[in-house]
């Protein structure tokens, strides 16, 4: 299998973790976001949305989107689970999982952030304070959905909630949020990356990082 990918896209970094869990094989094609490739038309024939990541099949077909992504290597390669198989347990983990990649990322990343610069004329600093509210809001959410006590964020073995947190923390980290006053989030985000899989799949281990 081939990645498309980022090396500082939590939505690849997503991918990465859950391919690496799964002990799958595949090859990294670096996309270079800040320099514009996703905007190429090489690569909108892979995702016409222009984003990463996309997931290239043994057999050519290709799957963009990175929760469908997780849903497709779930539902093929289901050793180790990252969902429980119990209904109420797997809606829990996936509202979780979807507080991080739906009402976070997508407001807080670069596409966005420099759309807000441009249109609104946000300088720099207007735009890490713009991300930073809505993580700082959202982290809080999240924390509130979680179990209160557990290696991970539901038990004692990483799923998507787990999956989806840690490439935002990498995020927060960067930005500057205080992250002291979520001592369980980063509590989980130490033992996240203590595991293998969590730790080859880190951004300044790509080998496009910068």
């Amino acid at each position: 299998m081939k990645l498309y990918t980022y090396w500082r896209s939590s939505c690849s970094y997503r991918v990465r973790i859950a391919l690496d869990l799964k002990g799958l094989v595949w090859e990294s094609i670096p996309v270079h976001l800040v320099k514009g490739d996703q905007r190429a038309p090489s690569y909108l024939a892979h995702n016409p949305s222009g984003f990463v990541p996309t997931l290239v099949l043994e057999d050519g077909t290709e799957l963009v989107q990175s929760l469908a992504i997780l849903d497709y290597l779930e539902a093929v390669w289901p050793d180790p689970p990252l969902l429980p198989a119990e209904p109420l347990a797997r809606a829990r983990v996936l509202a979780a999982s979807h507080v991080i990649a739906m009402d976070t990322q997508p407001v807080t990343n670069v596409g966005v952030v420099a759309h807000l610069k441009s249109a609104c004329g946000t300088d720099q600093q207007g735009g890490i304070d713009w991300m930073v509210h809505f993580m700082e809001r959202n982290f809080a959410a999240f924390d509130k959905l979680i179990l209160p006590e557990s290696a991970f964020c539901f038990g004692d073995s990483p799923t998507w909630a787990d999956i989806c947190l840690i490439p935002q923390l990498y995020n927060a980290h960067r930005w500057g949020v205080d992250l002291s006053r979520f001592p369980r989030l980063t509590e989980i985000e130490r033992a996240a990356l203590a595991l293998p899989a969590f730790d080859a799949a880190r951004p300044e281990t790509q080998p496009d990082a910068e």
